[in-house]
C-alpha cells in the first residue's frame, strides 16, 4: 500500500517506485508466436453484450477490446479512469501493464504461458473461442494503493489458421470482497465444454485434467442473478421458479462452495474462477 506522510510532497513506497517487467508477459507471446494471429482479425458479426454475459463481475469493473498482433486497442471502456491514474484519450496497452504489481507481474506471465500451453496441449486452438480465462492480481489504483484484480479474457477472433487475434479483456475490483489471491488460473468452458479450474501456474506442472463443475447451469443463473442484487422472490421471478426453490438453491450453492455467506461466495467465484 502506498505510505502517505503530511508533507509538502507526498513519499511514495518502494513498491510504488518500481516498474513491473512487463518484458516478461510480452516474451510469453514473443515464444508463443505461432498461436498467435500474424496480422489483425476481423470483428463481423461480433456481439459484445452476449458475451459480457459469459462474465462474472460483482464489483466495479472496466473492459476493452485488445490486439496482442500490436498491442492495440479497439475499444476501452470510459470506466478505466475510474479505477487508474490515466487519461482515455491517449491510454496504451503499456499504461495498462505498468499498473500490475511489480511482485504480480511474473505470476501473470506465467499465468498466460501456462494457458496457452494447456490450449496447445489439451483444448486445441479450434475451441479457443469457447474458454473464459481467470485469474487475479493487484492492480495499482487511482489513488495510488494496490487493489486485488480478477482478470477475465475470451478471445474473439481467430485468422484462418485458427490462431488467436482479438481478446475481450475484464478487469474487475475484487478487494471488497477479498485481498487473498491463491495464485491460480481457471480456464472456464463456455457452451458446454469442460473447465480447468485452480491450475498451477508452472510450465514444468502436469497438464491438468478437467474438473467436474462446480455448480450446475441453474445454480450459476441464481448466482449471477444474486450478484445484481436481486432478492430471491424477484430470482424466482426471473426463473420462473418458486420463492422456496430459490432460497433451496442458495443454501446448496453455499454449502457446495463451503462458505458462510454470499459475500464469501463472490470472493471464492472471483478468485478461483468457480463460474
Amino acid at each position: 500500500m502506498i505510505t502517505t506522510i503530511f508533507q509538502d510532497k507526498p513519499v511514495v513506497d518502494e513498491t510504488q517506485a518500481r516498474k513491473p517487467r512487463t518484458e516478461l508477459l510480452k516474451g510469453v507471446w514473443a515464444s508463443r508466436a505461432e498461436m498467435l494471429a500474424q496480422g489483425r482479425t476481423e470483428l463481423s458479426g461480433f456481439q459484445i453484450d452476449e458475451l459480457m454475459g459469459h462474465i462474472f463481475s460483482n464489483g466495479p469493473c472496466y473492459h476493452y477490446v485488445f490486439d496482442p498482433f500490436d498491442l492495440s486497442f479497439l475499444y476501452i471502456s470510459p470506466q478505466v479512469e475510474q479505477h487508474h491514474d490515466l487519461s482515455l484519450e491517449n491510454i496504451t496497452f503499456q499504461d495498462i501493464l505498468d499498473q500490475i504489481h511489480p511482485d504480480d507481474m511474473a505470476f501473470v506471465a506465467s499465468a498466460e504461458a501456462t494457458a496457452l500451453r494447456l490450449v496447445r496441449e489439451r483444448i486445441g486452438l479450434k475451441k479457443i473461442t469457447r474458454y473464459k480465462m481467470s485469474y487475479c492480481f493487484r492492480f495499482r489504483a487511482r489513488d495510488g494503493s494496490y487493489r486485488l484484480f480478477n482478470h477475465q479474457a475470451i478471445i474473439l477472433t481467430t485468422d484462418d489458421e485458427g490462431r488467436i487475434g482479438k481478446s475481450l479483456n475484464v478487469h474487475t475490483d475484487i478487494s471488497h470482497l477479498t485481498t487473498e489471491n491463491n495464485y491460480r488460473l481457471s480456464l472456464i468452458g463456455m457452451d458446454g465444454e469442460p473447465s480447468y479450474l485452480n491450475i498451477e501456474v508452472d510450465d514444468q506442472a502436469d497438464t491438468p485434467q478437467p474438473s467436474p463443475p462446480l455448480f450446475s447451469p441453474r445454480e450459476v443463473s441464481v448466482i449471477r442473478l444474486i450478484s445484481r442484487g436481486l432478492t430471491s422472490a424477484e430470482i424466482g421471478s426471473e426463473l420462473a421458479l418458486s420463492e422456496f426453490t430459490v432460497k433451496n438453491h442458495r443454501k446448496r450453492i453455499l454449502k457446495k462452495a463451503g462458505c458462510q455467506n454470499m459475500g464469501q461466495l463472490f470472493g471464492s467465484c472471483m478468485v478461483e474462477g468457480l463460474i
